[in-house]
């Protein structure tokens, strides 16, 4: 087995593995990496490789964007975050405007911060039995 089947391997354990909101943070830390991919292809002049990265993280956009429980009122605020990011992330890819990408990058960021705390919150919760 190659280590590229390896890494594989691990990856797809780990996601079938896990928990919903533990796929939530792999899905933010995918959305991330593919957004590094997409800002350093296009300060390389890649465009090709900017855009395909581009569409992998809208995706996960979208993906979020079409599982939010929208009886919740958070969740009115968390699709306008979503809907924002997801015209950075276009304008971005149209335009070739990295400042746009890097403003995506940062709204990402900052759900993926807000997702783990409130991970650990509801973590400390169970473990109080509440």
């Amino acid at each position: 087995m190659t280590n590229t089947q390896m890494a594989n391997a691990y990856k797809n354990q780990q996601v079938m593995t896990a928990s919903p909101e533990q796929l939530s943070l792999l899905l933010y830390n995918g959305a991330l990496r593919f957004l590094n991919e997409t800002i350093s292809a296009m300060e390389q002049g890649d465009i090709p490789k900017s855009h395909n990265a581009n569409m992998r993280v809208q995706a996960i956009v979208r993906e979020f964007m079409i599982t939010l429980d929208m009886s919740c009122e958070l969740s009115t605020d968390w699709a306008k975050l979503y809907e924002y990011t997801e015209y950075c992330l276009i304008q971005g890819n149209i335009k070739k405007d990295v400042a746009q990408l890097q403003q995506a990058k940062n709204m990402l960021e900052d759900m993926r911060e807000a997702w783990i705390g409130a991970m650990k919150q509801t973590h400390v919760s169970r473990a109080a039995g509440r």
